[in-house]
């Protein structure tokens, strides 16, 4: 085998921090850490699930190591740490602007990598044009600063990343390996599809170079295709724009010719759930659709001061002891009434002609994520969709947005969801019928399996 050496430089504590504004008072960076745990304790959702004692415990640390912070990124790579703790998708620290243009996680000046999860590796399955055939797509990180990999994820970037689900913790170990400050200088070793091992020096950078390699696919809003077997293929890429429901409304006559019908989801991370609502109105013959259950916290001072002498017998046939009890402990929520939403007579008279209820297969990942989630909750129980793919993002609810110092923000999750029947999906994410998994060999050969399945699945039922 033979060996060729580059070098591929790491993160070097220290190596940029001139070049970093450090422009934050110590005052300041307490004020930040103070103003994100008061906003936790009093807003968050799943406060429950987190030990708060570690909780408290971690805030009187950080409030130490926040003023031996050397410069406002690392102060705020900190904040994200603390952050990560309550392991939620719904609730994050984000960098000031300033900051955050300064950031790259794919340019290193002469190279772009893009990094993918296979099969729990690190795997490049995208550079730029110019170093394809230096570096093969399929080439995998094993080492890093002379870690290996999985190793320097767990010690260098998990700890930063809030998920719900471990699998999208992995996913975005993946993809932040390599995201670092202008100036910082990282050391990779590689291991090419051909089993060559070769090291790389780069620092993060602008690439000047726009032409990649695979090229990346053109993502509408709407995409629509005729498959084999009169199988219409509809990508619902997002649920953000309203606009969607109109390129979808144009397609209705197309669609009334489909034997089947693929609705892919997987690039789909979210938006409006009402958007994801009205195309589904389509794609049933149902005039009643079941929604999410969702509830928050209540907070009423006075019953959290009695609840700290309430006992738990005492809440026994005693709905004021137990309000008491419950809100001292942060664990008494509002249910929102809970209805199903039902069709007017009007709407069903104008979707009579034109409701598409044919075997239909949802294509769903690890980034079907937040509205897009709540839509495979009205698909729940459809007998003629199938979902598959891969689970989903498991996250989702409805956030609360606040400045932090010198620009950043945060937001914390106020508002918990759950199927109807109170089945959980945020934290472990919405199983799929059928599941499917994309290999190493699938991203070598530009292969789809999740599409081809879909596919076969729906040629088999006709």
């Amino acid at each position: 085998m033979n060996r060729i050496i580059f070098i591929l430089m790491i993160c070097i504590p220290g190596f940029v921090s001139a070049q970093i504004p450090d422009q934050l008072t110590n005052e300041e960076k307490i004020y930040g850490l103070s103003k994100f745990w008061q906003e936790t304790n009093y807003n968050f959702v799943y406060l429950n699930k987190v030990d708060r004692n570690e909780w408290d415990a971690m805030y009187q640390e950080y409030i130490g190591k926040v003023g031996d912070t050397e410069n406002d990124y690392e102060y705020y790579r900190l904040l994200q740490k603390f952050c990560a703790y309550l392991k939620d998708g719904h609730t994050n620290v984000f960098f000031p602007k300033h900051i955050q243009d300064s950031i790259y996680n794919t340019n290193f000046g002469a190279y772009r990598l893009f990094l993918t999860n296979i099969e729990g590796k690190a795997i490049i399955t995208r550079i730029n044009e110019s170093k394809k055939d230096e570096i093969p797509i399929g080439t995998e990180i094993v080492k890093v600063n002379g870690l290996p990999t999985k190793q320097y994820i767990k010690n260098e970037v998990v700890p930063y990343i809030s998920s719900s689900t471990d699998y999208i913790l992995e996913d975005w170990g993946v993809w932040k390996l390599l995201e670092g400050y202008v100036g910082t200088r990282y050391t990779l070793e590689l291991k090419l599809p051909d089993g060559e091992l070769r090291k790389l020096s780069v620092t993060p950078a602008k690439t000047e170079e726009d032409a990649v390699y695979p090229p990346f696919d053109q993502t509408e809003l709407l995409d629509f295709n005729w498959l084999e077997n009169d199988i219409a293929y509809v990508a619902l890429n997002s649920f953000s724009n309203e606009q969607i429901n109109t390129d979808f409304e144009k397609l209705i006559p197309e669609l009334k010719k489909a034997k089947a019908l693929i609705i892919d989801l997987r690039k789909n991370g979210g938006g409006n759930t009402n958007i994801g609502m009205e195309i589904f109105k389509y794609l049933t013959n149902d005039t009643i659709f079941y929604g999410s259950r969702t509830q928050s916290r209540m907070h009423i001072p006075s019953y959290k001061a009695w609840g700290k002498w309430t006992e738990e017998m005492d809440t026994l046939d005693n709905a004021w002891a137990k309000q008491a009890y419950l809100s001292y402990r942060d664990e008494y929520y509002h249910d929102f009434p809970y209805s199903p939403d039902t069709l007017s007579v009007a709407d069903r008279k104008a979707l009579a002609t034109r409701r598409i209820v044919i075997p239909t297969a949802i294509l769903i990942g690890h980034n079907t994520g937040s509205a897009a989630e709540d839509f495979l909750i009205f698909a729940d129980k459809q007998n003629h969709m199938t979902k598959i793919g891969e689970p989903t993002f498991g996250s989702t609810g409805q956030p609360i947005m606040f400045d932090l110092p010198d620009g950043g923000q945060a937001r914390i999750c106020t508002k918990k969801d759950t199927y109807p029947d109170g089945r959980e999906f945020v934290g472990v994410g919405i199983a799929p019928d059928i599941e499917v998994r994309k290999s190493l060999s699938d991203y070598m050969e530009n292969k789809d399996p999740v599409l081809d399945n879909a596919i076969k699945f729906l040629s088999d039922k006709q």
